[in-house]
């Protein structure tokens, strides 16, 4: 809905907050139908609490975000940054009477520069189209979520996203090299750097990556990039047990192989892909592996890992002939949690990291965690880093089984921290982790970070609620 001066409403608690935003802004970028608005009010994280946004609010340029802060500042408004809602803890979740502040049409890629090797961008970009940008340069940007065709760069940044990846070119957090930010009282700050090196103070550009938007409002972001790799190949690999597959990944790390992706599938995981998309996976299977390598002879390094898997137990070893192939082994792991989704028509996707050693453990556990609450989990992992994904399926129509759900979810997250892990690897905190961030960081690591927010928001409006 297109609002003019006249017909912006009012309101006794936030007063002329339209006209006030209008004075800055032009009439299509501030909508405030209800039910238009009332489509921003989420991301897809289940048994997050949302509240009803005042206006949701579309700049396109930086000045644009900082007549938005100030305008929230002069009426102590919250304000609730969101991308393109992708994320899976209810950081975007709006709250009641917020300023709902979308970036989405800040989506310019700004510059590309082969010889520095770097990218400048608006946090709007979509994660694939700089990908694809890039290619064309020679170059690569390695972060690769699961949602990657959807999901921002700057929401990739707020919640120092992963993806399948990782396990060689490492994270959201180590391609970001300097930042512009808008913060709370509308002031611009620039951090980092765009050379190779810089050690200037303090690392405050680390300190935004993963802030879930409640430091500041990232409109600019300089993102390294690297050389584009050769083609990959993919192995897949099949095991009687669970704990055989995170033996043999055990085994590719300490032997000091250096796969592009290393990906475990559990058997329940398995059986759902088949179910959606009807790929033909195996389903005598109890763990599907699957590893790939990027490196100037793919065939050589998949050959040495096969031998690492049937020494530990893998009964049977299938490589990847080409690209082609490749591709549909790796569209069953992206189709994964999109097939787990259609088991029971909710889940509550968990990123539970642990250290490698400890994987067979994690996996072990959330079967009996399963069992004990008579529910559907199923994992997905990014094995070569620890990182597992339970994906608790269960009825949201049907209350004990809501019940049970979430009580599993907690277990998992404690079974996580007792073996050395953390209960985020990637997704966030947000609203849904809010308690377990405590757990793990203890009350002098609250105390700090509660410090650090109040330094840089100390009226507490940029996305209240989330994190701490």
């Amino acid at each position: 809905m297109i609002m003019s001066r006249i017909e912006a409403p009012r309101d006794d608690v936030t007063g002329n907050l339209v006209d006030l935003l209008l004075a800055g802004l032009p009439g299509e970028a501030v909508l405030t139908d209800p039910d238009v608005t009332a489509s921003y009010a989420n991301d897809r994280a289940s048994f997050c609490e949302a509240g009803t946004p005042a206006v949701v609010v579309l700049p396109r340029t930086v000045e644009q975000v900082q007549h938005v802060m100030r305008t929230a500042t002069a009426l102590r408004l919250p304000v609730v940054p969101q991308g393109a809602r992708t994320g899976l803890s209810g950081a975007a979740n709006a709250s009641d009477g917020c300023i709902v502040l979308s970036l989405v049409k800040m989506d310019r890629i700004i510059e590309i520069n082969p010889v520095d090797r770097i990218a400048v961008v608006e946090p709007g970009v979509i994660n694939a189209t700089l990908s694809r940008a890039v290619n064309e340069h020679g170059l690569s940007y390695p972060p690769d979520p699961s949602s990657w065709e959807m999901c921002t760069i700057g929401g990739n940044i707020g919640t120092a996203s992963g993806g399948l990846c990782c396990v060689k070119y490492g994270v959201t957090a180590e391609y970001v090299l300097g930042l512009d930010v808008v913060l709370a009282d509308g002031r611009l700050m620039s951090t980092g750097r765009r050379t190779a090196k810089g050690v200037a103070g303090y690392d405050l550009t680390r300190l935004f990556v993963g802030s879930e938007g409640s430091l500041g409002i990232v409109v600019r972001a300089v993102l390294a990039l690297k050389p584009q790799p050769p083609q990959q190949l993919v192995l897949a690999a099949e095991f009687a047990s669970a704990s055989a597959a995170c033996d043999a990944v055990c085994r590719i790390m300490e032997g000091g192989h250096v796969p592009s992706l290393l990906e475990l599938m559990d058997r329940t995981t398995v059986k759902a892909v088949n179910s959606l998309a009807r790929m033909g996976l195996p389903e005598t299977t109890e763990a599907l592996l699957l590893a790939a390598f990027d490196t100037h002879d793919p065939a050589a390094d998949l050959a040495a890992v096969g031998a690492l898997c049937e020494a530990a137990g893998a009964t049977q070893v299938v490589p990847a002939e080409d690209a082609a192939e490749s591709e549909l082994l790796l569209q069953a792991r992206r189709l994964s949690l999109t097939a787990l989704e259609a088991v029971k028509g909710t889940t509550m996707i968990d990123d539970v990291c642990v250290p490698r050693s400890r994987l067979g453990d994690m996996l072990a556990g959330i079967e009996n965690i399963a069992e004990k609450y008579a529910l559907t989990i199923g994992v997905c992992a990014h094995a070569g880093d620890g990182n597992t994904h339970p994906t608790v399926c269960f009825d949201a129509d049907d209350p004990d089984e809501s019940r049970r759900a979430r009580e599993s979810f907690d277990e998992i997250m404690a079974l996580g921290l007792e073996l050395g892990g953390t209960i985020t690897g990637e997704h966030g905190v947000g609203v849904l982790k809010k308690e377990w961030l405590a757990r793990e960081i203890g009350a002098v690591g609250v105390e700090i970070q509660r410090g650090i927010k109040a330094a840089f928001d100390p009226l507490g409006i940029l996305n209240p609620g989330k994190v701490l």
